[in-house]
């Protein structure tokens, strides 16, 4: 089930995006094909996304009475937010138009970061982030890390093979 969730705001697109026509990475969904795949693919698959373009839908929403075109509605725009049987919301997010058109073919397509998604998520109150929920290649990113990414804070590879967060250190006084 679909729930529209109200963002404060939603700014513009970033301009590292301009032009982008909303293709998937083939190379980032092949890291998703294979996120449950070992001990260390689901984080090598977040560590991915964090450097990726995502798209986060979004719908006009405004007045739902039902009673009829309202003149005087301001339509605003709003994340789309899913909402499981027991009532936990997950925002969804895609690699691709492809993936956003079957899920939801109204939605507009809003490029963003991982982070920004995050951010979403934790100003929704939502307890998932849902990557390319109808596929190819759908992976869930739960509570614990989606506070991480909120912070700005990025997972990347080690030469080790380990993962580590990246940040920036706040400015010192």
């Amino acid at each position: 089930m679909c729930q529209r969730g109200r963002m404060k705001t939603l700014g513009q697109p970033n301009a590292a995006f301009a032009g982008d026509r909303g293709d998937p990475d083939p190379a980032l969904r092949t890291i998703l094909a294979r996120a449950y795949d070992g001990d260390v693919a689901y984080p090598r698959a977040i560590a991915a996304l964090c450097t990726a373009r995502l798209l986060l839908p979004i719908v006009a929403a405004g007045d739902e009475s039902g009673d009829g075109p309202d003149p005087d509605r301001v339509a605003e725009m709003a994340a789309v937010l899913v909402r499981s049987e027991s009532g936990d919301t997950a925002v969804p997010v895609f690699t691709g138009l492809d993936a956003l058109t079957v899920w939801k073919a109204d939605a507009r397509p809003v490029p963003c970061t991982l982070d920004d998604v995050a951010a979403t998520a934790v100003e929704t109150s939502s307890t998932a982030i849902l990557i390319d929920l109808p596929g190819p290649h759908p992976v869930v990113i739960e509570r614990e890390l989606i506070d991480q990414l909120a912070q700005g804070r990025r997972l990347v590879e080690l030469p080790d093979g380990g993962f580590g967060w990246m940040f920036r250190e706040a400015p010192t006084a």
